[in-house]
């Protein structure tokens, strides 16, 4: 009897949780109505299913309980039964299936007027890219892909010279209007899925694959990576933005064409040494720092990471939030890096810089620092060396109160929490696993060692 009450019960609380539960489906914002109401069908069937099985179950436990005096009858085979049975479950199974086979017809026919954009994958971020005026997409191979050619264009191919390259994770998109997602891999298995549009693609590496979707509603969606790639999978997060036709063509507009980047250059150090002055009054004329200034060590770092930095702090993305003063010191220094190229020189400049080691500050445990270092090498290199791809600078041979305070930064929000510094947002959930100062001090003495 105990166990026929812990069944119903279970049956009563499954059904209040269903239905009184504030967790569901985010609010849809496209096209995919009837992806909802696919999975509503089959709530309905395995929910009728769940509980007509498990009240019949628990009848049988109350009606055919153990009573002296009282005998089984031993009936193996009840043709009428089994055909109820098979009846039945072959139309709960229709019912879930058919529905589906007429979303996927649907998922895998992508309207004629559908507008293209390419979502790449690699860890642990996102990037993306238009076709240009002539609405074809340039060639693409791994085998071009370098620090100045992260997206692996094809430079002979001319189709490809007015594509439009977005190296971020935040992407802009019209409302209302159809738009097939091609996307491509760079390393290993991804998933591109944004809840809100009801749609979710893999993303292989060696081929391209492809959504659709409608986007309905002005707004701002969440990207996630549905796809178990890596250490940092759960931080691997992009944005999508639906604008009105209008804003998103000014935004299109705003974004570097492949033949201008390739226009642009690398940068000139030379013309950076020029306007370094400004920075080396805080920084040091090699880049070492001063931390009475509050000033890290810049000397060395990747071009790329400190252009992104630089323009972080011209847009206020840093050293915008109230208790961030050291970052609010620099934001009037951008005043004297008027545009990009300003930006790209300088960055080319600090990186043929290269300072001495500074001295160790902070002490330790350092094998546990190792090993809680662990989360942190998938990004910033087993030698604290950094590695370009992944976005992320070097550690080693950095000051160590400067990444200790930095940390502290990212863990109490001043740093990351902006809604365009998606990368800081990564640092942000990874410094959770450093929930305490002896934590903090034992991975900077390991990195004081590499």
């Amino acid at each position: 009897m105990v166990v026929a009450i812990a069944i119903i019960l279970l049956v009563v609380g499954s059904i209040l949780f269903h239905f009184l539960s504030p967790w569901y489906f985010t609010p849809l914002a496209s096209n995919w109505e009837l992806i909802d109401f696919t999975v509503d069908i089959t709530f309905v069937v395995t929910g009728v299913v769940f509980v007509a099985t498990n009240l019949f179950m628990a009848y049988c436990i109350i009606r055919y309980r153990h009573r002296k005096g009282h005998r089984a009858d031993y009936n193996p085979e009840d043709t009428k039964l089994e055909s109820w049975l098979t009846i039945i479950t072959t139309l709960g199974v229709a019912a879930m299936l058919a529905p589906g086979l007429a979303v996927w017809g649907d998922f895998v026919t992508v309207p004629d007027d559908a507008a293209e954009f390419e979502a790449v994958g690699q860890q642990w971020h996102w990037t993306y890219r238009f076709p240009g005026e002539d609405q074809q997409f340039g060639n693409v191979d791994i085998r071009h892909i370098t620090e100045d050619n992260a997206f692996g264009m094809d430079p002979e191919d001319p189709a490809g010279q007015d594509d439009v390259l977005v190296e971020s994770p935040i992407v802009h998109l019209p409302v209302n209007q159809p738009i097939r997602a091609w996307l491509r891999s760079k390393d290993v298995l991804h998933d591109f899925a944004v809840p809100q549009f009801r749609v979710k693609m893999d993303l292989v590496p060696g081929h391209v694959s492809y959504t659709w979707f409608t986007p309905t509603v002005v707004g701002e969606y969440e990207v996630l990576c549905e796809e178990l790639c890596g250490m940092a999978h759960f931080a691997m997060r992009g944005r999508v933005v639906v604008d009105e036709p209008d804003d998103f063509d000014t935004w299109l507009e705003e974004q570097p064409t492949y033949a201008e980047l390739l226009a642009q250059g690398p940068g000139d150090p030379s013309l950076g040494q020029a306007s370094y002055g400004l920075c080396a009054a805080c920084h040091g004329p090699q880049g070492g720092g001063m931390q009475a200034l509050n000033a890290p060590r810049i000397a060395g770092l990747n071009k790329r990471y400190v252009e992104r930095q630089l323009g972080y702090y011209r847009d206020g993305v840093r050293g915008t939030h109230e208790l961030d003063t050291a970052g609010a010191m620099m934001r009037p220094i951008l005043a004297a890096l008027p545009n990009e190229a300003a930006i790209r020189n300088v960055a080319a400049y600090i990186e043929t810089l290269v300072p001495e080691t500074p001295p160790a500050n902070v002490s330790g445990d350092i094998e546990r620092g190792a090993e809680l270092y662990a989360n942190c090498l998938s990004c910033h290199g087993e030698n604290g060396q950094g590695i370009w791809t992944m976005n992320a600078p070097a550690l080693a041979g950095q000051h160590d109160w400067y990444i200790a305070a930095q940390l502290r930064n990212f863990r109490e929000g001043i740093r990351g929490s902006h809604r365009m510094d998606l990368y800081g947002d990564q640092m942000m959930m990874l410094a959770d696993a450093l929930p305490d100062e002896k934590d903090v001090n034992d991975i900077i003495a390991y990195l004081n060692t590499l």
